[in-house]
């Protein structure tokens, strides 16, 4: 391997980027162009220097490795670092990408970055986005939204919404007053909050159920819910089914 490798690795652990930049040092070809020790540095980093492959740590404190790749433009290249064996088992080879687990040894990153390698010759990058819908899917309801405007990130906590709003292939998040656009089906945005407290009252609109005021009769067989904030938004019949059954 003598083309030349732009690398960045990202891990919260002072220890763990050392071990990783040891065992990349016996690798000439490989350039160090970027380390970070938290999610919201990465992906401003990422986006900035766009190295060719990342060594990207998991579990970490803000931001996950998978929220990362979540809010990243695009696929990258990545090679994944947990300390979590059977997630790594599990998720990781069902979607067949290279994956480090700590403690990392010398042999298992030359022979993950051989295989990186290898695959950018080819020009296939993959898409993890699949992976990181898979980990999302086994997570639980959703407790928060990440949202990406510029440089910055948003870290919208699920409670403070109001009610999300479908447009095109965005979501509008309206929270306290606020709105925020995050590039999401409302379907998949859906699927993830807890059916007890949020409910899809309409094809373009979910509801939490705590900013609700009252339903009132709008027209024959048509309905609008009035939200403790004053807003007024639309119910179709089956969206009035499904409060039905939580009120």
């Amino acid at each position: 391997m003598n083309e030349r490798l732009r690398v960045a690795v990202v891990d919260d652990e002072p220890l763990a980027r050392d071990l990783i930049r040891e065992f990349l040092s016996h690798h000439p070809h490989v350039e160090i162009v970027a380390e970070c020790a938290n999610g919201f540095d990465a992906v401003r980093e990422i986006e900035s220097v766009k190295p060719d492959l990342v060594f990207l740590d998991i579990q970490m404190p803000k931001l996950t490795g998978f929220e990362v790749l979540e809010l990243l433009n695009g696929p990258v290249p990545v090679i994944f670092v947990t300390a979590y064996e059977e997630f790594a088992i599990r998720a990781f080879e069902v979607h067949a990408v290279d994956y480090l687990l700590k403690p990392v040894s010398q042999e298992r990153l030359d022979e993950a970055l051989k295989h990186a390698a290898e695959r950018l010759r080819r020009g296939h990058a993959p898409d993890h986005r699949a992976l990181v819908r898979d980990s999302q899917s086994k997570q639980g309801w959703l407790e928060r939204v990440l949202i990406r405007e510029g440089t910055n990130v948003h870290v919208l906590p699920v409670a403070s919404i109001d009610y999300a709003e479908a447009q095109d292939d965005y979501v509008c998040l309206h929270a306290a007053g606020t709105t925020h656009l995050k590039a999401m089906r409302l379907n998949e945005l859906a699927d993830r909050l807890d059916p007890g407290k949020f409910v899809r009252i309409h094809r373009s609109f979910v509801l939490n159920l705590d900013r609700l005021a009252r339903i009132e009769l709008y027209a024959k067989d048509s309905r609008i819910v009035i939200l403790k904030s004053g807003d007024r938004l639309p119910v179709s019949r089956a969206g009035y089914d499904r409060l039905k059954l939580l009120l």
